[in-house]
């Protein structure tokens, strides 16, 4: 086994064996810092591999945390007497994916759009939503809506629900680390090296005869499935969703944790989103309102001397014995 895989191990392991030492608000509040987690990994694919600087990722969350609330609540019509926390599951990784599938062809395509374009793009369709999200009843209007259920494991919405702390930290836990097992695994496939090229040089890419705009296509709809899997459970665990988790305000934040803790590393973005998410709280506990300047001069301390990120430093430190830093 290589360094590198035991030091991934390590991590798992401990973040498994974590609620075992802590109380039991501790582990639910990990159990949601769990799916922002989620969320900046889904980003990290993106960002990190195909070089998509998304300004707008939280379409995708909240897409698929809608999905889940009127799947779990009986608001789909035709389905109002079958509520499902599995239909809601899959709905909310179609529903995204399908989304970014359709944004793929417009954006891609052609001459298609890149940097600071395709990332303001994104960000006028993620303001977009929201208010569109904002002015539909359906959707609960501002306030969103409220009730929505927990887990439950039974397939027509019944049996058991997932309401103590620990089964759904682990719970939340085992999803996460199948799908960073499964991007790793892909990401080592020919299909990864290929995106990781098209962040590279996408135009050379395109010489030696790949399809670059379908590449980018669907690993970006990949990423918006997991981003809507990822708000599904956040709705599940919080039991609301609002037009704020599809707006800009999330999107910045999960920016803001891909980048502290590492976008060309799935385990450092992840990583990265739950110190950042608990240091969030610590913060504004300690300094009121004023913890976002902190967090501020964290984000900019973390690149003048981490410019892959802090917490991908690290575990490049722990990896390989070199020191982390700059190129």
């Amino acid at each position: 086994m290589s360094r590198k895989r035991l030091v991934q191990g390590l991590v798992w392991l401990g973040l498994t064996l974590l609620p075992l030492f802590i109380g039991e608000w501790q582990t639910l509040q990990l159990a949601q810092f769990l799916t922002y987690g989620l969320f900046a990994m889904s980003l990290a694919l993106a960002w990190g591999r195909l070089g998509l600087l998304s300004f707008g990722h939280a379409l995708f969350f909240g897409l698929g945390a809608y999905a889940m609330a009127l799947a779990t609540m009986g608001r789909l019509p035709g389905l109002e007497a079958f509520p499902s926390s599995w239909l809601g599951l899959a709905l909310a990784c179609l529903v995204p994916w399908a989304t970014a599938q359709l944004l793929g062809f417009f954006l891609f395509h052609g001459r298609g759009l890149r940097g600071a374009y395709f990332g303001i793009t994104m960000l006028a369709l993620a303001v977009l939503a929201e208010r569109l999200t904002q002015g539909t009843a359906w959707l609960g209007g501002l306030n969103g809506l409220i009730g929505v259920p927990p887990l439950a494991l039974g397939l027509d919405g019944g049996g058991p629900a997932l309401l103590d702390p620990l089964p759904t930290y682990w719970v939340m836990l085992g999803v996460a680390f199948a799908v960073f097992l499964g991007l790793e695994m892909l990401l080592a496939s020919s299909r990864g090296l290929a995106m990781t090229a098209v962040r590279e040089n996408e135009d050379r890419l395109g010489f030696l005869g790949y399809d670059v705009a379908a590449i980018k296509r669907h690993g970006f709809a990949l990423s918006a499935a997991i981003a809507g899997l990822a708000g599904a459970l956040f709705a599940s665990q919080f039991g609301f969703v609002s037009p704020k988790l599809i707006g800009f305000g999330l999107s910045a934040e999960v920016l803001i944790w891909t980048a502290l803790g590492g976008r060309e590393m799935l385990l450092a973005a992840f990583f990265g989103a739950l110190l950042l998410s608990w240091t969030e709280t610590v913060l504004a506990g300690l300094l009121g309102a004023y913890w976002l300047l902190a967090l501020a001069a964290l984000l900019v301390l973390s690149v003048l001397f981490f410019e892959r990120g802090f917490v991908a430093g690290i575990l490049t430190l722990l990896s390989r014995g070199r020191r982390p830093g700059r190129r």
